[in-house]
């Protein structure tokens, strides 16, 4: 990638994770912008990418970069099964009539839940000790609730029928409402947050949860 460019990567032969300066740039970041702002876009990409170490390729390789068993079978099987929520909950999302590949896309859904209950947390622990809760000028939301916010914001985007079709044949990545909203369904903290009604569709009874 050059500097320019707004993404980032974990790269599991070197053991790294990699920001260009491109995504270190407001809405992602922005050192006078609130915590849960930054903690919501940046924070969430840097989980996101630290999850890769964990996920379904990224496990297979040890801390020097080696293809390498390093976890006992009893975890290997525990991660697998859990895996397979994940891979039925995607499934069954559906974009003009075309499921998404519940498989093919597991490795960066395991990413965006694991970044986004990471982000989260971290933020949580971070802003423990505040005593003042700071409302943004014109909206009345709370910081927790702006976290969320600021997390749905980086995956705003629009595309064609065509080229959504071509991203659920093709790629590893969920189309982006549903790395929205699936990394969402799964954590009850966002339904306690925004209070949403048990059994919604915004906060299941059954949740997916790897780490």
């Amino acid at each position: 990638m050059t500097p320019t460019m707004v993404n980032a990567y974990y790269s599991p032969n070197t053991n790294r994770i990699v920001f260009p300066a491109g995504i270190l740039q407001a809405p992602f970041y922005d050192q006078d912008q609130q915590l849960s702002l930054n903690y919501g876009a940046i924070g969430v990409v840097m989980g996101h990418e630290l999850t890769h170490a964990f996920d379904d390729q990224g496990r297979e390789y040890d801390m020097y970069g080696n293809l390498n068993q390093w976890w006992n079978n009893e975890t290997i099987e525990r991660f697998k099964e859990a895996t397979k929520c994940v891979i039925d909950q995607y499934s069954n999302f559906q974009v003009n009539g075309k499921s998404v590949s519940g498989i093919r896309t597991l490795g960066e859904n395991i990413a965006d839940n694991g970044g986004l209950k990471a982000a989260y947390h971290a933020y949580l622990k971070l802003s423990k000790n505040s005593s003042k809760d700071y409302f943004l000028p014109g909206l009345n939301y709370t910081q927790n609730q702006l976290f969320f916010i600021s997390f749905a914001q980086v995956w705003c985007s629009a595309s064609t029928n065509e080229a959504m079709a071509l991203q659920i044949d093709k790629d590893a990545h969920t189309p982006s409402m549903f790395r929205v909203n699936g990394p969402l369904q799964n954590l009850k903290e966002f339904a306690d947050v925004f209070q949403c009604p048990q059994k919604s569709n915004m906060n299941p009874e059954s949740k997916c949860e790897i780490w």
